[in-house]
């Protein structure tokens, strides 16, 4: 037999050993339990007591005087422990992710040996940001949003980033991330926007470089000190005009980014295929001919066979019809 084996159920293992009697001599009176099982009188009446309380001893009849006591079926027993265990744990999640008011109260004992403007704080070092950004995602309850100018992340910031952002994820947190387009050209960073997509999140590529944020529900704002050395440190502000704004900004960047398929596919929806005339444009485009032979051929003007040709060398992110015959054979566009 396990040691203890019901200490799960919040069942001591003294309450384990009467109760377990009980289910092998159902009807011992209550007062003679700790001769047979060599305790203290007392220790064993308040095991008994609780065991009750527990639910897993009852009186064979209230009313017969004789204090003979039954155990409770184990099934229904430890189901009800179960569920009363899984409640406990319940509350208990819910009292820490409530205790953002703790962490608040010991940064503050930091804060106050250093002045900082209303509502901001002034993190110093990377391992003291770190740490705010882990608290941060921990409590975040609705959204975080993040602009990462950077067109590589580190292995090491990856491994640190992914079970944060995952587990923000599995909570419902909504995520939406911007990155600058370099950074598709990063296998690994390229992957790992991949697969938090996968998992729900929302991330769109931009062309204009912009300075590290992060916002977290909405009142809680993180920049860096100095956008050139981030090791420097960063400014933290709490739900101030700086917050809004900084908001702004995002939602600004965020309306005129891409969608990360979409910039993956050369700037079309996923699915989104080239049409008939599209593709016969693009074979005479990478043949060599002339403007004059391709708009004749198609039966179309040489004025709109050129704005086609504008069309997929802008949808290729080409610079020339050579590079663009490429990236479409890459592509399996011809």
């Amino acid at each position: 037999m396990d040691v203890n084996a019901m200490a799960a159920f919040g069942v001591s293992a003294p309450e384990e050993e009467i109760y377990r009697h009980f289910l092998r001599n159902p009807r011992t009176p209550a007062d003679e339990v700790h001769l047979l099982i060599r305790a203290d009188r007392e220790h064993a009446l308040r095991c008994l007591g609780r065991l009750r309380d527990l639910g897993l001893l009852q009186p064979e009849d209230p009313d017969d005087g004789e204090g003979l006591v039954c155990p409770t079926d184990p099934e229904v027993a430890l189901a009800r422990l179960v569920d009363q265990r899984l409640n406990d744990l319940h509350e208990e999640l819910q009292r820490v992710t409530r205790s953002r008011h703790v962490v608040d109260g010991l940064r503050a004992e930091q804060a106050a040996r250093r002045e900082s403007p209303a509502g901001i704080e002034q993190l110093e070092g990377v391992d003291e940001i770190r740490d705010r950004i882990d608290d941060l995602a921990f409590f975040a309850r609705h959204e975080i949003l993040a602009v990462e100018p950077h067109p590589r992340l580190s292995p090491e910031n990856i491994a640190r980033s992914r079970p944060l952002d995952l587990r923000c994820l599995r909570r419902g947190v909504r995520l939406r991330n911007i990155v600058v387009r370099a950074a598709l050209d990063d296998a690994p960073t390229a992957d790992y926007l991949r697969e938090l997509v996968a998992h729900g999140a929302q991330v769109r590529v931009t062309d204009e470089p912009s300075e590290r944020m992060l916002v977290y529900d909405g009142g809680t704002a993180l920049v860096p000190l100095d956008p050139q050395n981030t090791a420097r440190g960063a400014l933290l502000a709490h739900k101030s005009g700086l917050v809004v704004n900084i908001i702004a900004l995002f939602e600004k960047i965020w309306a005129s980014a891409e969608d990360l398929a979409t910039a993956e596919n050369g700037g079309r929806p996923p699915g989104d295929e080239l049409s008939e005339i599209e593709q016969r444009v693009l074979v005479s485009m990478c043949t060599g001919g002339k403007d004059e032979a391709g708009a004749r051929e198609l039966g179309v003007s040489v004025r709109t066979y050129r704005r086609y040709v504008a069309d997929l060398l802008q949808s290729l992110r080409a610079t020339s019809r050579a590079q663009a015959a490429l990236l479409a054979r890459e592509r399996g566009w011809i």
